[in-house]
């Protein structure tokens, strides 16, 4: 929640109006926020008795009763509002269903939506709350791994429009974020690995000691959903460092810029090519292979410059190799590369701002001075090593599933019969490109890096508001 305070001045014939915001949001680690004994949650809906809470099909199935029971318990009245999910459904359409539901539910301004589940639907509903009488507020539960690390650190709120990912957005920050890493039993191990990816980000640039972490209990972190699934129990201890340290360091890293102003962003490693290349593929890559591959060329161009030696550089790829992240592909070419440096250069006012590494791990300095040529002579280094140390460098489960799109991708690609979870075609590819929607991206869009899909008419026809008693 935020409060904003100004003075008025007048000097002649001018007005000045002087504001400040004040931010303020919490965070609770808690090993099993729908436990009954745990009231720290139920403590915010007691004044109200009731309860609206937003989550995705995908997630509504497994922790219902948990969420049922839990307030229940506590004699708090649950009603649901259910959407689908993946990034065909993050659209405006899914927001105004959320709004509609706030509405039904008669919300009062101050009175938080509890939104439940992963990146997507917390931005989603976080920008329909950002919207609802101005502002409303929200609390945030996340239920992935990049959900907990990274979306939740941040308090940017947002959807695509068009073929453009995530154009309308707003700053609103939570309420309080709930961070309950026993979550992770239940996601799939792909979903693990993909949020991975952004703990081997901040620890490359951030944080020595999560690398150090990494190196030594990666493939088994991956392997047991951080000790929270069978086998685990060895890497429950430094995993709940890696990912609580990984979230400070994030905080800590961002809250001074949380509006974005400053353009030399340590957490931007990892996001100077993969905005392009994760949607280039005729099936998008998941965003943790597409970043994966963007640092692992990072790497070689530090490497390059004698930023890192060659003992630091291998000991980079080996680690995300052994837990199954892409390290390149045959689209991350050169003429990829030159469009997405230009695309990149818009959003950083016209500097490349590459990030990498800084003689060790933990430690990031900013390049500008990199020309075309020596970043194309970078690439074909980075396909001969990779291709003599890991073969192809690609990983496992690299590409978005039926719960990342909110629709089964073969199909979708290939005009067949395509569901949204509920058994409906409404997300075939020759429903969608009757609407106007293509899975192939135009060169346009992505040299833009945009998103190649049109989902804006998409209507959540199966999108429905429940009572308390499902």
């Amino acid at each position: 929640m935020s409060d904003l305070t100004a003075t008025v001045s007048k000097e002649s014939n001018n007005i000045k109006v002087e504001g400040y915001e004040a931010l303020k949001y919490h965070f609770h680690y808690t090993s099993s926020v729908f436990d009954v004994n745990d009231n720290k949650l139920a403590e915010i809906y007691k004044r109200w008795g009731r309860v609206l809470i937003v989550m995705d099909t995908i997630v509504h199935p497994i922790y219902k009763d948990a969420v049922n029971k839990y307030f229940q318990h506590y004699n708090i009245e649950v009603v649901w509002k259910i959407v689908n999910g993946g990034e065909l459904h993050k659209t405006m359409d899914t927001m105004l269903e959320i709004v509609d539901a706030m509405d039904s539910f008669g919300t009062v301004r101050t009175e938080p939506t509890l939104v439940i589940g992963g990146g997507l639907v917390t931005d989603v509903a976080g920008y329909a709350c950002a919207s609802y009488r101005r502002t409303s507020n929200f609390i945030r539960i996340p239920t992935t791994l990049i959900g907990l690390i990274d979306a939740s650190v941040s308090i940017k709120v947002g959807l695509n429009h068009r073929k453009l990912k995530n154009r309308l957005g707003a700053y609103h920050a939570p309420l309080h974020t709930f961070l309950d890493f026993s979550f992770l039993k239940t996601l799939p191990v792909g979903q693990v690995r993909n949020g991975f990816a952004e703990l081997v980000k901040i620890a490359s640039v951030g944080d020595k000691a999560v690398w150090d972490l990494l190196v030594k209990h990666g493939k088994q972190l991956v392997e047991t959903g951080f000790g929270y699934k069978e086998g685990g129990k060895d890497v429950i201890a430094p995993g709940t460092e890696i990912c609580h340290r990984g979230i400070e360091t994030m905080l800590e890293l961002e809250s001074p810029n949380l509006h974005e102003l400053g353009l030399d962003r340590v957490i931007a490693f990892g996001h100077t090519w993969s905005p392009t290349l994760e949607l280039t593929p005729r099936i998008p890559l998941r965003h943790g292979h597409a970043i994966t591959i963007d640092m692992a060329y990072s790497i070689t161009l530090a490497h390059s410059r004698k930023l890192i030696s060659d003992a630091q550089r291998d000991e980079w790829f080996t680690l995300v190799s052994s837990v199954g992240l892409s390290m390149d592909h045959d689209l991350f070419d050169e003429e990829l590369i030159a469009n997405a440096t230009e695309a990149i250069k818009k959003t950083r006012d016209g500097k490349q701002r590459f990030a990498v590494p800084d003689g060790e791990f933990g430690k990031c300095l900013f390049l500008n001075d990199v020309p075309i040529e020596e970043l194309q002579s970078v690439l074909r280094v980075h396909k001969e090593f990779v291709k003599a140390r890991f073969g192809s460098g690609d990983g496992k489960e690299a590409y978005v599933d039926a719960g990342d799109l909110g629709a089964e991708p073969e199909a979708y690609v290939n005009g067949g019969k395509a569901t949204n979870g509920h058994g409906d075609d409404c997300c075939g590819a020759n429903s969608l490109k009757r609407k106007n929607i293509n899975g192939a991206p135009a060169p346009a869009t992505i040299k833009a890096g945009g998103l190649p899909i049109d989902a804006t008419s998409l209507q959540g026809a199966n999108a429905t508001l429940i009572g308390s008693a499902a």
